[in-house]
């Protein structure tokens, strides 16, 4: 069982962190929904609070719809990396608030490769364990292009992606061992189909060595994938009804865009996942010796909205709505705040962890960290 983790720091803000008390929650047993103590169920399958209940944070098996915090709105943007100023590098030191930053870093690290203006790196070592970023704004519906030159390396994986809190994910994945082909993929809340919807597209010129612009145009009656600005693979929302049960297996809540560089082939991966991203990572390969890691680079990533409708001028974020189930659940606009609300602990000690109140009060004294077990 996890160990409670509670620091206090207090300066000219305050910030505060509070790990999982070791809950299991699970999308495969709705019944395993989190207790109203550790109200928010994390990306990661544990009941917490604090950052707990930001992305990620699934609402069906949280203690209620309304125990993750919502999730900022969509917002047409490119995003160039002039520099990493708009990247917070540690994701449990965000707030919510996606004014401030555009990107958070969920683990590994990154580098940019011009200080005056340049491309952003996503590095692995074979201690970091691979690098992911997530945006802080969600997309419900639209179009998204990221240029990228991806790894080359056998066992490594190049990946962009989008992923909803409720595991709602379009992928484009790209294999170290074959630079000249990217797969694309799609989910529906984490269901692994009988019939794989993958399939390989081919005959792209070296990834590693050129920037190509792939692209997931994800609309409410159709997913497009693009290399370049040329369709490669149209699936229909008409053609994911499940045979067997009815259930339209179509991509539809709002998610969070993902960009990764992580490790396949290692020894705790799969023999299947070993071996579908190209054997075991050599980790004497001579790039890595020289550079002292392996490496993704990435240009820009350009994001179009497209919300089934248009939102209002004070809406601020995306909700699950009440008759939200596993099968059909409900997206709705809302003018609630994204913050969780850690900032303003000096004001009060009730702090709005995702509409709830937390049940306990938190002494908050100058350089006092306290560590429970």
């Amino acid at each position: 069982m996890f160990s409670t983790l509670a620091v206090v720091v207090l300066s000219s803000s305050l910030f505060l962190v509070v790990n999982s008390q070791g809950i299991v929650c699970s999308t495969s047993n709705a019944t395993s929904q989190c207790p109203e103590s550790t109200p928010c169920c994390s990306e990661y399958g544990f009941c917490g609070t604090g950052n707990f209940c930001l992305g990620g944070c699934n609402p069906l098996y949280s203690n209620s719809l309304d125990s993750c915090l919502p999730n900022p709105l969509c917002e047409d943007a490119t995003h160039t990396f002039t520099d990493n100023s708009r990247i917070l590098t540690n994701a449990s030191s965000f707030d919510g608030n996606a004014t401030d930053y555009d990107w958070v870093v969920d683990k590994g690290s990154i580098i940019n490769t011009n200080s005056s203006g340049g491309e952003l790196g996503l590095i692995l070592t074979e201690t970091n364990g691979g690098t992911r970023l997530s945006s802080t704004r969600y997309v419900h519906y639209g179009t998204i292009s990221v240029k990228i030159k991806t790894g080359r390396w056998p066992g490594v994986v190049t990946a962009f992606i989008t992923m909803s809190n409720i595991k709602d994910e379009i992928d484009w994945e790209f294999l170290g061992s074959n630079t000249t082909t990217g797969q694309t993929n799609y989910y529906w809340q984490g269901v692994i189909p009988n019939a794989t919807h993958g399939q390989t597209e081919t005959g792209v010129s070296d990834t590693f060595a050129n920037y190509h612009e792939y692209t997931i145009d994800w609309q409410p009656d159709a997913l497009a994938f693009s290399i370049d600005g040329n369709v490669v693979r149209t699936i229909k929302e008409s053609d994911a009804v499940n045979p067997t049960t009815g259930v339209n297996e179509y991509p539809n809540t709002p998610s969070r865009v993902q960009l990764s560089l992580w490790p396949a082939g290692i020894n705790t991966s799969a023999p299947g996942t070993v071996n579908w991203a190209g054997g075991m990572i050599n980790w004497q390969d001579p790039d890595y010796v020289s550079a002292g890691h392996f490496y993704a680079l990435v240009q820009s990533v350009t994001v179009k909205c497209a919300d089934p409708q248009s939102p209002g001028a004070n809406i601020t974020s995306y909700i699950y709505g009440s008759n939200s189930t596993t099968d059909t659940p409900s997206v709705a606009f809302s003018n609630q705040t994204t913050v969780n609300g850690a900032d303003t602990l000096l004001v009060g000690f009730g702090l709005g962890i995702g509409g709830r109140a937390l049940s306990w009060v938190l002494p908050a004294l100058v350089g006092l960290a306290i560590a429970l077990v």
